[in-house]
């Protein structure tokens, strides 16, 4: 039986916690544009991405209660358009046995249509055990507890308190999902197959970890690409890689993955467990979370908003394309433009010392650098500087490195991001920035090459510029973008 009344309780609490400070937290100076963040509290991984009767749905492991990870609920938010959200009540509650623990709670996993219901699928976590459970909901917004759960228990021979982040998806009719565990000190995903969400059978292992992916799992998304499969995770203990993808082929009779080509979705400080859905118009579209976790060689902490009783936010969501090299792009979404105003827009620009964009922290920035002509030995953008702050983005062309330069950044931030810049066989590179108040988002190689991340300046007449650095640089085109949400 459903213990309904510490769900009512428990959800009672948060709605009135969330009423209390909301208002409060909207005056933070950092709060973002048009990035999906809470109206209180903390949140992380992003869940159940779906659009749903008109609306995308999203969720989020969500803590109303302290800007600090915590007993997980699920937040939820609506929107038209993937930049603009609503808030709703929080989705899901921890308030059964299976997932009622202090450091626990409804843990990442993801939603799918059937029967014009919307079923989420979820980890209960306890110190104990990770099983996977279902809630459905006919209006999208209350979501009742199947009462049976959980639906899915570890299969033998797997650690029972590491089997979480459940993402499934339809086939010809029956139902697939993969999720992520570890053997010893080797990651891997797992594939199962239902008939009818609620009775699974364990198909085989994805695919494994010989070591150099590391120990676990986290938030696998697996989804086809036109001829091809995608599996992404957050690889733990693998160092600075927080998200990496596979490129490769998969048979649905064995339950086996086989990847031909490997990646990173983000190379930056603040990009973790994205999570990939399907627009209605048939895009690919992932979501991640714009931090990083204290176990990871790059932590610093998360962020200065928490002093405004707030935490976290998400990255700007992106189109997944396939390359033909069978490398992956993540270029944000084309929704983006509908904000966009026209600044600056020029062909065949000769930059001897530093060009002047644009003023504030609402913007895109797109160039495309003529390699061919470019004597430059690395191209510097100097962002959201003002006094002494300012955010470095250097593409340095003799050593095929990109980097994001956190040091000056707002007396808060530290690290630096370093990242490929694959230039080979090249007469062009293509660069993208888009900067929200406290983001900032690089995109490079035509969006192959990216990296993310947030800065907390709450300046407002910060400075943008192009410095050529020991050179000459050529832009064959140039635009300037303010964003106006």
């Amino acid at each position: 039986m459903l213990e309904m009344s510490i769900y009512q309780e428990k959800l009672d609490r948060a709605n009135l916690e969330i009423q209390r400070k909301k208002d409060i937290v909207a005056k933070s100076p950092m709060r973002q544009k048009f990035h999906l963040m809470p109206e209180t509290g903390w949140i992380n991984d992003p869940c159940g991405l779906v659009y749903f009767k008109g609306k995308y749905h999203f969720f989020y492991q969500y803590n109303p209660f302290d800007p600090f990870w915590g007993e997980m609920f699920w937040g939820h938010q609506v929107s038209d358009d993937m930049l603009h959200f609503e808030n709703l009540p929080p989705a899901l509650v921890p308030s059964e046995d299976y997932e009622r623990y202090p450091k626990g709670g409804c843990f990442t996993g993801s939603a799918i249509v059937k029967d014009d219901k919307l079923y989420l699928i979820y980890t209960g976590s306890t110190v104990y055990e990770q099983v996977q459970c279902i809630a459905v909901s006919e209006d999208g917004v209350n979501f009742t507890k199947y009462e049976g759960n959980p639906v899915l228990h570890a299969p033998e021979g797997f650690k029972k308190a590491d089997f979480r982040d459940p993402k499934v998806w339809e086939h010809n009719g029956k139902y697939y999902m993969v999720a992520g565990t570890k053997i010893g000190d080797r990651g891997r995903a797992l594939v199962f197959r239902s008939e009818d969400l609620i009775n699974w059978e364990f198909l085989n292992t994805l695919y494994e970890s010989k070591g150099e992916w590391g120990h676990m799992f986290e938030c696998p998304n697996f989804f086809p690409l036109e001829d091809k499969f995608v599996l992404i995770f957050g690889p733990m203990g693998t160092g600075e890689r927080k998200a990496v993808y596979f490129v490769g082929d998969f048979d649905y009779e064995v339950g086996r993955f086989y990847p031909i080509t490997s990646g990173e979705v983000d190379f930056g400080l603040h990009f973790y467990a994205p999570q990939h859905f399907l627009a209605p118009d048939g895009r690919n579209i992932i979501v991640g979370w714009s931090n990083n976790w204290h176990w990871m060689p790059i932590w610093h902490d998360f962020g200065a908003t928490s002093k405004d009783g707030w935490t976290g936010f998400f990255n700007i969501p992106r189109e997944v394309t396939l390359n033909d090299d069978l490398t992956l792009s993540f270029k944000p979404i084309r929704e983006l433009e509908d904000m966009a105003e026209t600044v600056c827009e020029k062909e065949n620009v000769e930059i001897e010392d530093k060009l002047d964009l644009i003023d504030g922290y609402l913007y895109e920035i797109k160039a495309t650098v003529d390699l061919e002509k470019t004597t430059a030995k690395s191209i510097k953008l100097a962002l959201r500087a003002k006094g002494d702050h300012v955010t470095e983005i250097v593409y340095d062309l003799k050593k095929g490195m990109q980097s994001i330069d956190l040091a000056k950044s707002d007396g808060w931030s530290k690290g630096k991001a370093v990242a490929p810049l694959n230039l080979t066989g090249r007469k062009e590179l293509t660069i993208d920035i888009v900067s929200d108040r406290s983001s900032i988002e690089a995109f490079a190689n035509d969006y192959r090459e990216d990296m993310s991340c947030n800065i907390y300046t709450t300046d407002e007449d910060e400075n943008n510029s192009i410095i050529a650095e020991n050179g000459k640089v050529f832009l064959s085109k140039l635009e300037v973008k303010r964003l106006n949400p």
